[in-house]
C-alpha cells in the first residue's frame, strides 16, 4: 500500500518536467519549422526537415536581415545602457537622500506599477507623435528607460549598500557624483 506522504510528493516530481517541456515546446517548434517547407509547418510536422538553407536564402532575399539585426542590437544596447544609468541614479537618490516628497514620489511609482502598459500605449503614441518621433528608434527606447520596477529594484540594491561607506566618503571630501560613480556603481 502506498503511503499518503509518497502520494503528496508525486506532483512535485511530475509538475516541473511537464512544465519544462511545455515551456520549451514553442522554441523547439520554431527551430524545427525553420527546417521545413511551408506546407510541413502548416501540417505541424514535428520532425526536422532539409530546407534550412533554402528557407534562409528566401528570407535573406525578402528582408534586409542585417538592418533588422543592427536595429535590434541598437535598441537592446541603448535601452540597457540608459536604463542602467537612469534607474541606478534614481534608486541611489531614493535611498540615500531623505525628504517627505521622496516618499510621496515613491508611492506614485508604486501606483504606476499597477497601470498596465496597454493603458498607456495610446497616450505614449500621441506624445511621441507630437514630438515628431513616430517610427524612430528613440521612440522604442524611451518608454522602457526608467520603468518603476527597475527604479525599485535599484533602490533595493542601494538599500543593502553600507551607509557608513557613503558617510566616510563625504567626510573625505567626495561629492555626491563622485560617491555615486567611484564608490556606489563599482559595487
Amino acid at each position: 500500500m502506498i503511503k499518503t506522504r509518497t502520494l503528496r510528493k508525486i506532483p512535485g516530481y511530475v509538475f516541473p518536467p511537464v512544465s519544462a517541456v511545455l515551456s520549451l515546446f514553442p522554441l523547439f517548434f520554431m527551430v524545427v519549422s525553420a527546417t521545413n517547407t511551408s506546407q510541413d509547418v502548416l501540417n505541424s510536422r514535428l520532425l526536422p526537415g532539409a530546407n534550412l538553407l533554402r528557407n534562409f536564402a528566401t528570407l535573406a532575399s525578402a528582408q534586409d536581415i542585417g538592418s533588422a539585426m543592427w536595429s535590434s542590437a541598437l535598441i537592446a544596447t541603448g535601452t540597457t545602457v540608459l536604463a542602467l544609468i537612469f534607474c541606478s541614479l534614481a534608486g541611489y537618490g531614493f535611498e540615500v537622500f531623505h525628504s517627505k516628497g521622496k516618499d510621496r514620489l515613491m508611492n506614485v511609482l508604486l501606483l504606476a506599477m499597477m497601470i498596465p502598459f496597454a493603458a498607456t500605449m495610446i497616450p505614449l503614441f500621441q506624445m511621441f507623435a507630437d514630438f515628431g518621433l513616430v517610427n524612430s528608434t528613440i521612440a522604442v527606447i524611451l518608454p522602457t528607460v526608467a520603468t518603476p520596477f527597475l527604479v525599485l529594484l535599484f533602490r533595493q540594491s542601494a538599500r543593502s549598500f553600507p551607509h557608513e561607506i557613503l558617510e566616510a566618503a563625504r567626510i573625505d571630501g567626495l561629492g555626491e557624483v563622485s560617491i555615486f560613480t567611484r564608490i556606489f556603481l563599482p559595487t
